[in-house]
């Protein structure tokens, strides 16, 4: 194993910046995993381990766990704790790192299974957010998220929030969140966007059979309006109280417990 304890070395630099940047994830293709279980996750997921960066300490504690992911792994480095430190996005580094490539999904979103459960994020942007429905889609066992806008997926942040939902669950880019949904409703999938107005149809009076698309707007926002247009109906969650709305990731977690059930 390749040692490295400088860091102004390139490839400390190249994964400083790969968590950092958004932009130059996209550039490279890659993106970075900091945590045993995050890379661990990344060991029996689809994606493509390239590059195992791990500090003595690590490698000493955890040598069972580690040695599958250095014998998948194109490269592995021992790093020194002022690299770990160098790379790490959190105050206390973990002291260990897998780089990973992006998928390319840029054509998934017209392999959607007409049958299945799904849950489209339209410009989420609060990784929190987005992570805990990511964990709630997991758990209630839907087909998958569907991504339009919003978070950046391979955001260390967003990782740490799904807890490794994202490398576990079916994830799918629509660029074009209205062709996306003509193309489900041509399909024969049912498509129903959130909103809290009152007009709207009451999501416990909502047919869930078959395959089914659920739209959860911005944070601030909601769903924009061109995308509720595009939807078959609008659906709400009738509230008590004097709350006017539910936080996204509540009203995704209810929303995705309704078409499981």
């Amino acid at each position: 194993m390749k040692q490295i304890t400088s860091t102004q070395n390139p490839k400390v630099k190249k994964l400083s910046k790969l968590m950092s940047s958004s932009s130059y994830r996209r550039e490279s293709g890659e993106f970075v995993l900091e945590g045993l279980r995050l890379c661990l996750d990344a060991l029996n997921s689809e994606y493509e381990l390239c590059e195992v960066y791990a500090t003595p300490d690590m490698l000493s504690r955890y040598a069972g766990e580690i040695a599958p992911l250095i014998q998948k792994s194109k490269q592995s480095y021992e790093i020194s704790k002022d690299v770990c430190q160098k790379i790490s996005d959190t105050k206390n580094a973990q002291g260990i790192f897998c780089l990973c490539k992006i998928l390319d999904k840029q054509n998934d979103s017209y392999k959607i299974d007409t049958s299945g459960k799904y849950i489209l994020l339209e410009q989420i942007s609060d990784p929190t957010n987005f992570g805990a429905v990511c964990r709630t889609a997991e758990a209630m066992g839907i087909s998958g998220v569907i991504v339009c806008g919003g978070c950046d997926i391979y955001s260390p942040k967003v990782m740490r929030c799904a807890m490794g939902s994202l490398l576990r669950i079916p994830v799918i880019f629509a660029n074009d969140v209205q062709d996306f949904l003509n193309h489900c409703k041509n399909v024969g999938i049912k498509t129903y966007a959130s909103t809290p107005c009152d007009d709207a149809q009451n999501i416990l009076d909502v047919d869930m059979c078959g395959g089914v698309v659920f739209v959860v707007g911005n944070e601030a926002q909601g769903v924009t309006q061109s995308t509720m247009d595009a939807c078959n109906s609008r659906v709400t969650i009738k509230m008590q109280g004097k709350a006017e709305s539910l936080n996204a990731a509540a009203a995704a977690s209810i929303i995705i417990w309704e078409m499981m059930k």
